[in-house]
């Protein structure tokens, strides 16, 4: 049999250890939690989510401003939250409806950002891009000056005031319909001809600096009166400064892809307007 001087030094250890158990585990468990709301706790994870969130694309920097904004931004939606379950919101038709339409729409986040991390836009393709547009744009751009019209005598009769000395400009923010150019005096700016409907690059080409259509020109749009102000050779940027742009061009055109793959497998009797 044990001396009662061990045996009360067992129960005083087993005391301690109680005591350091009692003081260690919650405050490890505190340390996993922001705070305690009406007894239920708020995990740190919301609030390395919510930075996580914020931070994403280098938009902002994570500091201790950041951290502590995110602190209470989720204790707050923790005690909004109790207060809209205590009144049974929870349980209601309409919520229920938007949070099958916010889980879609997060799923289908997901859906698209498993697939930009599988099919990565590298900037190998973005340079090919950019050469293939390069080279659609490459040769003479032209600076043109137009009026439009709807009707061909209205675009007659601005000839014969140009012919007469009108000012181009003047007729142009008088008479012209295009919303665009009109303002401008029908300044165009410089652009390849190809960025034009048919009828009036061709008009445009045939045109020397200077010189102005001697018969009205009609598009889909109306009638026109074209004048060539300009030519200089194609200014393109270089690939550094539009590659950003390009590689967002490409990842939305995967994206695209993959919504017409899955609609074109999937058994439906849906009729898509497009």
């Amino acid at each position: 049999m044990k001396s009662p001087s061990v045996i009360g030094r067992a129960r005083a250890a087993s005391l301690a250890a109680a005591v350091v158990a009692a003081l260690v585990l919650p405050a490890a468990a505190q340390a996993q939690n922001v705070a305690i709301v009406n007894g239920k706790a708020v995990p740190k994870s919301r609030v390395d989510a919510l930075i996580e969130q914020a931070t994403k694309g280098g938009n902002q920097q994570r500091t201790p401003e950041l951290e502590q904004q995110a602190r209470d931004e989720v204790v707050m939606r923790e005690i909004f939250m109790q207060e809209a379950e205590k009144r049974g919101l929870a349980a209601s038709a309409e919520y229920k409806s938007k949070m099958e339409f916010a889980r879609q729409q997060i799923l289908i986040g997901e859906l698209f950002a498993d697939h930009q991390k599988k099919n990565p836009v590298t900037d190998a393709d973005a340079k090919s891009e950019y050469d293939k547009i390069k080279s659609a744009n490459a040769g003479t751009e032209y600076r043109a000056r137009h009026i439009l019209v709807e009707t061909e005598q209205e675009a007659i009769g601005l000839i014969a005031q140009l012919k007469g000395g009108a000012s181009f400009e003047e007729l142009a923010k008088k008479h012209s319909k295009d919303p665009g150019s009109g303002a401008k005096g029908g300044d165009l700016d410089y652009a390849n001809p190809s960025s034009f409907v048919p009828e009036f690059s061709q008009a445009l080409v045939a045109l020397k600096k200077g010189q102005m259509t001697e018969k009205a020109v009609k598009t889909q749009f109306g009638w026109h009166v074209i004048k060539l102000e300009d030519t200089r050779e194609a200014q393109f940027p270089s690939f550094e400064e539009v590659k950003p742009q390009l590689l967002q061009r490409l990842q939305q055109q995967r994206i695209v892809a993959l919504r017409d793959e899955l609609r074109a497998k999937a058994k439906t009797d849906y009729k898509f307007s497009q």
